[in-house]
């Protein structure tokens, strides 16, 4: 438990350390013409993340340390078959639902005339996520 810790708190710390660069960056950096544009708010926003998913993980596992029952609890509800059902039916609306709204983005992006350069790889990323749905489902289909 206690390198778990250390782990979480190294990837907060991570997080701070990004925060300030990308602070920095944008103090210091003046191009505004290249990656340097972004950068500083690419590093602000994933060490935002990394700082606020370490320090939920300190503080959770502080929280079932302290408390035994809370954490039998949670072991219980995280194994229980119909919270897991519930969840991977939820995550199967949320996807349906990803499907038409992507698709009519897709489309109203190409309507306005966004370049392909941004049309493209929202296509082909797309395109990735119904294969990688139908590999799935043909792998699970042929499995039962």
């Amino acid at each position: 438990m206690k390198k778990n810790k250390t782990k979480d708190l190294l990837i907060a710390f991570t997080g701070v350390l990004l925060i300030g660069i990308g602070f920095y960056l944008i103090k210091a950096v003046d191009d505004s013409n290249t990656i340097m544009k972004t950068l500083p708010y690419l590093c602000i926003g994933l060490g935002c993340g990394l700082f606020g998913y370490g320090l939920g993980e300190v503080i959770s596992k502080k929280a079932i340390e302290s408390d035994p029952k809370l954490a039998k609890q949670i072991e219980i509800d995280t194994k229980d078959e119909r919270n897991v059902m519930i969840g991977n039916m939820a995550k199967a609306k949320g996807f349906d639902m990803m499907l038409y709204i992507y698709s009519a983005l897709l489309l109203t992006f190409a309507l306005m005339g966004i370049s392909f350069t941004v049309i493209i790889p929202m296509l082909v990323a797309y395109l990735f996520i119904i294969g990688y749905s139908i590999y799935h489902r043909l792998k699970i289909e042929k499995s039962l």
